[in-house]
């Protein structure tokens, strides 16, 4: 079922998994155990632009010095780390744990066999999935969404990413691509995407997109997202419009996600909801304008959801 055809039976229960994320941004990793307890944490510049090879030396690099924490530094003998899970940006095949879409956020990486890679460049075996997917898994499984069935998650980082669950099953899609709000228009004929496309929900609500919005109207080169939120809390008119005008987008976003799958609660994670303090009231005041009843929720688990989800994959895997 994961794409790795030497995964046999289970002697014994397995003790501590890794999970990792990787994103445009960074690489984040954990050793987590069964409880979902995150035991130790590494995180990781991804410098995605310096191409494939690199960003999976990032990821060979956390894994070893997470395994290196714990006093194991042996390749194929893993003190207690019975597999690795692997959250990514892109489409992925969860039954091959190929990447088979990625945009430019990530160059190279369609095509990359996360779980073939490794096989045999770690001695672990992996499942793979996207990752917002796996961050719906890990908010069902410890976060904003325990409890609830019927969820949907939008992840708000350099891109937009996103995913859904019925009866506690992911819906991944006939070609993997189910939840993908981010490519969905939202502005016909708009901003170009680097998918090719125009009007994207990913060029209006990513963290991206955020920064394109302040630099336009405020006239300023910003780093980061929590720049704008923290000339908003200083009374900065024009950042605080900046952030009116994308909860607005955000909102109507939202509206065009809860109509037709009636979820009990949509989680919104991810960096730029990290830094929501200051504008999720305005989110707020939107999703009533346009008269948005369906839960709206920040993930609990902050920027480690998609690793717990990806553990969560990765015990699952042991278990099957």
């Amino acid at each position: 079922m994961w794409g790795n055809k030497e995964v046999g039976v289970v002697a014994a229960a397995v003790n501590r998994v890794i999970g990792i994320d990787i994103g445009g941004t960074s690489v984040k990793a954990a050793i987590v155990a069964p409880d979902g307890s995150v035991l130790d944490e590494i995180r990781l510049d991804t410098d995605a632009s310096r191409g494939r090879e690199w960003v999976l030396s990032r990821v060979s690099e956390s894994v070893l010095g997470l395994l290196r924490s714990f006093g194991d530094t042996s390749i194929g003998a893993h003190i207690d780390v019975g597999a690795l899970g692997i959250a990514t940006a892109g489409r992925v095949n969860v039954e091959s744990g190929e990447v088979v879409y990625a945009t430019d956020n990530l160059p190279g990486w369609q095509g990359t066999s996360l779980v073939t890679w490794a096989r045999e460049k770690l001695a672990l075996r992996a499942v793979a999935d996207n990752d917002a997917n796996a961050a719906l898994l890990g908010e069902a499984w410890q976060g904003a969404g325990k409890g609830k069935r019927r969820l949907v998650m939008l992840t708000l980082g350099t891109g937009v990413g996103g995913a859904y669950m019925e009866n506690g099953l992911l819906c991944r899609g006939a070609h993997w691509s189910g939840g993908d709000w981010g490519h969905s228009i939202l502005f016909p004929g708009g901003h170009p995407c680097n998918c090719g496309k125009k009007g994207c929900a990913e060029q209006y609500v990513s963290g991206s997109a955020l920064l394109r919005r302040g630099r336009e109207r405020v006239g300023k080169l910003y780093r980061s997202g929590n720049e704008i939120v923290k000339e908003a809390v200083y009374g900065n008119q024009e950042a605080i419009q900046v952030l009116d005008d994308y909860t607005a987008d955000l909102a109507v976003l939202l509206s065009n996600i809860s109509v037709p799958l009636d979820p009990e609660a949509i989680i919104v994670g991810g960096g730029v909801a990290d830094a929501g303090e200051v504008w999720w009231p305005m989110l707020e005041k939107h999703l009533h304008q346009l008269g948005v009843q369906t839960e709206v929720s920040r993930a609990l688990l902050g920027n480690r959801a998609g690793i717990i989800g990806a553990a969560r994959l990765a015990f699952e895997m042991t278990e099957s």
